[in-house]
């Protein structure tokens, strides 16, 4: 089931149609890196953006360090 997702950038309203079961941790991520129920602006967005990226990067560093140590078992 399809749950809507809502952030305001630059005075517009953005609405996102993602799975239910996912809707909530979205909700909890934005919470974290965007003022939810206000405006944001893009400097904002491309803050959140480098720090999920950077996120991802160190959790593949982990992953890829977890599996060359699997491989030498």
């Amino acid at each position: 089931m399809k749950t809507k997702v809502s952030l305001t950038i630059n005075a517009k309203r953005y609405d996102i149609d993602v799975e239910e079961d996912f809707a909530h941790f979205l909700t909890e991520q934005m919470k974290h890196d965007f003022a939810f129920e206000g405006n944001n602006d893009l400097k904002l967005l491309l803050q959140a953006y480098v720090r999920k990226s950077l996120t991802l990067y160190e959790q593949e560093k982990q992953m890829n360090g977890l599996i060359d140590r699997l491989k030498n078992l």
